[in-house]
């Protein structure tokens, strides 16, 4: 059995249910979000009791911007699509991921998923001994890559298999305005600390734990075209699946991309009995992954 086979079974009264999308579902769980960071943000400018860890929240919030970004890839969070290209270029920006080249890199990561001679995604290796771990969770490599493809976007040929020709020139600009912003943000440090204290350090503090949410989407799985495979849910708590747009529910989102992010916890009881990798939590994803390494 496959997720086509898997899918097949939905009526098509549920395949309507499931792929509506909604601006106030998304709006309340954005608002909530970002509450969130502003009670982390006054904490911190406040400099209260223990407020450097909350630095580390506010990194965490921050750096899953990214599931948020992802979410407006696939045009499915809002109802409206003006809020999904503007949520989805905002949170990119935030964690200096270009938006529109993202969209096109993702998508053909959909495409090919774990196929390593296709999947954009395989083009820097999972980890595979304690060296590249400990480096890989750092978030470094991350920040290099994205300066890398900034620049390369920007000033050189950003070419790519996955990047239509169509896009180049959209793309280029996309780069060269954001290099813009964080040219004044940087310039801002020589006036005022603030942009360090809430963007920078946070931003930092906050990607070792990114990285290590996102290894357990796709490592360690299946090189195959079943998505019930090459893909893992992990059963986690709502915390985590509001942190991350309810991301965890990931075999479920690649089996059916089109389904919003409020309607995956629906999705999966569809398919619950049918999950082939999943975890019991991202502690015992990261245990079971550490096993192999060398």
């Amino acid at each position: 059995m496959d997720h086509t086979t898997v899918l097949a079974r939905l009526s098509p009264e549920d395949k309507t249910s499931l792929t509506e999308r909604s601006n106030s579902h998304a709006l309340w769980h954005l608002a909530l979000y970002c509450a969130a960071l502003a009670v982390c943000t006054t904490w911190i400018m406040s400099q209260a009791l223990l407020w450097q860890p909350v630095m580390v929240i506010q990194g965490i919030f921050l750096s899953f911007l990214f599931t948020l970004c992802h979410e407006c890839t696939h045009k499915t969070p809002f109802k409206s699509q003006r809020l999904n290209e503007w949520i989805g270029w905002i949170s990119g920006g935030i964690i200096l991921l270009p938006f529109l080249w993202f969209r096109y890199f993702h998508l053909a990561h959909h495409r090919h998923t774990n196929d390593p001679e296709n999947d954009p995604e395989l083009a820097t290796p999972k980890p595979e001994t304690w060296r590249s771990y400990m480096i890989h969770v750092t978030g470094a490599p991350y920040w290099f890559s994205q300066f890398t493809t900034l620049f390369r976007n920007a000033f050189f040929d950003p070419s790519a298999p996955y990047l239509p020709e169509r896009a180049t020139r959209k793309v280029r600009l996309e780069s060269r305005v954001l290099l813009g912003i964080y040219t004044l943000v940087f310039g801002s440090l020589f006036l005022s600390n603030i942009a360090l204290t809430l963007w920078i350090i946070p931003l930092i503090l906050g990607q070792p734990f990114l990285r290590l949410y996102l290894l357990a989407e796709h490592g360690r799985c299946p090189e195959v075209a079943n998505m019930l495979e090459n893909t893992r849910t992990v059963f986690t708590h709502r915390v985590i699946r509001f942190l991350a747009w309810n991301m965890p529910y990931h075999i479920e989102h690649h089996s059916f991309p089109t389904v919003p992010f409020h309607a995956l916890p629906k999705l999966h009881q569809h398919m619950k009995n049918d999950l082939i990798s999943t975890s019991k939590g991202y502690r015992a994803f990261t245990n079971e992954f550490a096993k192999e390494l060398h």
